[in-house]
């Protein structure tokens, strides 16, 4: 079984962190995907595995892409973090 290294794992965290902020900059996942040079289905993929990791819902959807409140506190926290 193979096991990640404590810095990948860290490294992983902060592009989970980095590719939220940018959809939750642009507030559309195709703009937010293209910057980052990713396609839109794989960074759909991250917000939503990000949201079951956590259990909480980070955007609502309809009628347009905007933040929750938990979406917001996140916000905050990740770009502390990534500061």
């Amino acid at each position: 079984m193979n096991f990640l290294h404590p810095q990948e794992i860290s490294a992983m965290i902060l592009l989970h962190l980095k590719y939220f902020l940018m959809v939750a900059e642009e507030l559309n996942i195709t703009r937010a995907a293209e910057r980052l040079y990713i396609s839109q289905q794989s960074l759909s993929n991250h917000i939503s595995n990000m949201e079951r990791e956590l259990d909480v819902k980070l955007f609502t959807r309809s009628p347009k892409l905007s933040l929750t409140y938990a979406g917001g506190l996140l916000v905050e926290t990740a770009t502390q973090i990534l500061d």
